[in-house]
């Protein structure tokens, strides 16, 4: 009885490890099996979720800082948008996804993991109301940790979001 439950656990996490599309960590800490995507899957997947997206520059261009891309985007970022859009009830803009000129890292926006959003009410009331406060990330911005493990940091003007999934969609 005892070695059919370690089994099934075992089970369990190595097919969360090696499922399609699922951010597995190596040692050294590298990111690994994310399911990109391109700016036009993205902005289809936003569009019909209600979700709408400005950029400062009026373009989409990775490589233009001032342009809104979402080229390279993981799917689980859309996905956490979508799920935020619906969860929240709250009107979403984005106003940064993979372009460069953001801080580098990880699980950064060029890599696919963060979208940043207006800030508004809602969103604001939302997080502060749902999430729990998890302290000032070394930049001085608070944050708060969703249920499914995102973080939300208030950079001022907007919400700067780290998708490590979709939010539970």
């Amino acid at each position: 009885m005892k070695l059919r439950s370690v089994l099934t656990a075992l089970a369990l996490v190595l097919g969360a490890l090696f499922a399609p599309g699922v951010g597995v960590l190596t040692a050294a800490g590298e990111a690994h099996a994310v399911t990109k995507i391109s700016h036009a899957t993205a902005t289809s997947m936003f569009r019909s979720s209600g979700i709408t997206w400005s950029s400062s520059g009026g373009c989409s261009n990775r490589n233009v800082s001032t342009c809104t891309s979402f080229d390279q985007l993981n799917l689980a970022t859309a996905q956490g948008a979508q799920t935020l859009r619906s969860a929240s009830g709250c009107a979403l803009n984005i106003t940064g996804g993979t372009e460069t000129g953001h801080a580098s890292g990880t699980y950064s926006h060029w890599n696919g993991y963060k979208l940043d959003f207006g800030k508004a009410t809602c969103v604001t009331n939302y997080v502060k109301n749902t999430f729990t406060y998890i302290g000032v990330r070394g930049d001085g911005a608070p944050q708060w940790k969703s249920g499914a493990g995102n973080v939300y940091a208030d950079e001022g003007n907007h919400w700067d979001v780290t998708f490590y999934n979709c939010g539970g969609c």
